[in-house]
């Protein structure tokens, strides 16, 4: 042994206990790893050795978990091979522990092993998902309608008056209802990751299946990264172009991958531009007649959902490119002088889903009672397989909406339907195997229904998570400089002056960043709000807000106090 590593070896001798105390949490951080991998390959097998069959329209819910599943565990991976001297700082720990204990720290020969699979993470990644292939490309295959749907340009917003509750005005009572509820309001941003994410770990795909390769092409055309987990991203072109490099037969597939970053940088902020466009002026009309009309709340609630989904894919879009590509020929692409006015209506949309909480209870209390359970029932009966243990439960999602009552609502009693929403997860996954007696793709009608009718519960008891789920802007959280930078913008349009309001607003959704289980980020995300909120720009802020009312042309919609007509909800 060389004198450099003996010296090493008495420097972690000497302080071991600091070592092990420091390196504790980042140690176990990676054990963690190991069993969130071992856990997510027996899942995956499970569900393969099932034949298990995967469409987004009908096992919603299945469908997106499994999606999420394999894209969260290759996001995880990514994020490892970016952890500087993760190699040393384990070492340096199993060493520490090794000469206060006797013997290495049980998981290190494992953890070992998975930095050296790991150390080129696309190539191990594609090699792992090998055997589950043909699922994955089944799940992404049932988004092509749905995204090729959903991607289209604001010209085609336009002519289909996307959002407009008045475009036709005898239906404007007429409930905005789908066979496919939860996916009309699906992020386009999740959706274009799960395709990239998926076809790499798929790739074969690709060259297999004209289908899967049409997919592919339009969700690359839709940006120039995209996001792997908070402020750190990916640049999808380039990890795919060096995958199929390291391949053979796949020249066509770099070519495509190189038109495809060719039209996004030189389409894509021009598309995403009109897009914001559009959406100011149809989110600004909606958020306009429901304040004038809360009424109309319940029956067009789904326009709502899916004017902050889009909204919020948009300003994700701007946030992420904004602060990732500085090297361009058409810079104003990043920058939009207007953007305040578009954050503005979508708080106001979240707004007014608090004010008249109880009119959107009362309205879906009906509809469950009165048609939701009724057609569910009538769905049962005309079912011509219906196994004893499915019949219970599906009896029991009857039996549960039938019972409810306006009175629920005017009591403020508390309503509960994760049960039941967690029954209908399960039920998807016992009637979407092979050799089921009650196979849920033959019975579409009952998958439509019950897809519709987990959304009417959320507007029951889940209406704040949704809004995290579309209306969330927590990503401004962890781009600071340009949150400042983008407020600054706005006060120098004087036709923003009056939205400015919205991005201290904005800074009540970074609490949404945290998870049940890295409780220890509470006071880092305490810090970022306090910082963002009370930041010496702020003043300048408030002083052109004030002076904007004073001037007579603010144009603020103050936020509903106990003593404000319809706080309560009532009409």
């Amino acid at each position: 042994m060389g004198s450099s590593a003996k010296s090493h070896l008495a420097s972690i001798q000497k302080d071991k206990s600091e070592i092990l105390k420091n390196l504790t949490s980042f140690y176990h951080s990676f054990v963690d790893v190991i069993e969130f991998r071992e856990n997510v390959n027996e899942l995956l097998a499970s569900m393969d050795n099932c034949q298990m069959y995967l469409d987004i329209n009908v096992n919603y819910d299945l469908t997106k978990g499994y999606l999420d599943l394999i894209v969260t565990y290759t996001s995880l991976f990514l994020m490892v091979s970016r952890i500087d001297d993760r190699k040393v700082l384990l070492g340096m720990y199993n060493c520490a522990y090794e000469m206060s204990n006797g013997s290495s720290e049980a998981s290190y020969p494992k953890l070992g092993q998975m930095m050296l699979d790991y150390d080129h993470p696309v190539k191990k990644l594609t090699e792992e998902f090998t055997p589950h292939w043909k699922l994955i490309a089944d799940a992404l295959l049932s988004l092509q309608f749905l995204f090729l749907r959903r991607n289209l340009k604001a010209d085609d917003w336009r002519s289909a008056h996307l959002l407009s509750v008045i475009s036709v005005p005898v239906m404007m009572l007429t409930p905005a209802v789908s066979d496919t509820m939860q996916c009309e309001y699906l992020s386009l941003e999740i959706m274009e990751r799960w395709i990239i994410i998926g076809f790499l770990l798929c790739h074969n795909s690709l060259n297999l299946d004209p289908s899967c390769l049409r997919l592919w092409k339009e969700a690359m055309q839709c940006s120039l990264c995209i996001e792997l987990f908070r402020d750190e991203v990916i640049f999808h072109h380039k990890v795919a172009e060096e995958l199929f490099n390291s391949m053979k037969g796949y020249s066509k597939r770099i070519a495509d991958s190189k038109e495809c970053r060719e039209e996004a940088a030189s389409k894509g902020g021009a598309i995403h531009r009109e897009r914001r466009i559009f959406l100011r002026g149809a989110v600004k009309e909606l958020s306009t007649i429901l304040a004038e009309e809360p009424g109309l709340l319940g029956p067009k609630i789904l326009f709502v959902f899916m004017a902050l989904s889009f909204s919020r894919d948009e300003v994700s879009w701007l946030v992420r490119h904004a602060e990732n590509i500085t090297k361009t020929k058409t810079p104003e692409d990043y920058v939009d002088s207007n953007f305040a006015e578009l954050l503005f209506m979508m708080e106001e949309l979240r707004r007014l889903l608090h004010k008249f909480k109880k009119v959107i209870q009362r309205y879906f209390v009906t509809y469950l009672a009165n048609f939701d359970a009724v057609l569910l029932n009538e769905t049962i009966q005309n079912l011509s397989v219906c196994p004893e243990e499915e019949s219970v439960i599906m009896s029991s999602f009857v039996n549960s909406l039938a019972s409810l009552n306006i009175k629920q609502v005017e009591n403020n009693e508390t309503f509960d339907f994760q049960g039941l929403r967690l029954d209908w997860f399960r039920l998807q996954a016992y009637t979407s195997v092979a050799k089921t007696p009650l196979i849920l793709r033959e019975n579409v009608k009952l998958a439509a229904l019950m897809n519709t009718i987990v959304f009417h519960t959320k507007m029951l008891d889940n209406l704040d998570s949704l809004l995290v789920e579309t209306a969330d802007l927590t990503p401004f959280c962890f781009y600071p400089r340009l949150f400042e930078k983008m407020f600054l913008q706005g006060t120098e349009d004087s036709t923003q002056l009056p939205y400015l309001i919205a991005f201290p607003m904005v800074c009540s959704h970074f609490s949404s960043c945290i998870h049940d289980m890295c409780p220890e980020e509470a006071r880092n995300s305490a810090l970022l709000v306090l910082t963002a909120a009370v930041h010496p720009e702020r003043e300048e802020m408030s002083c052109l807000i004030f002076s904007s009312e004073l001037s007579g042309s603010g144009d603020f919609r103050k936020l509903p106090s106990p003593s404000d007509p319809g706080a309560d909800g009532n009409v």
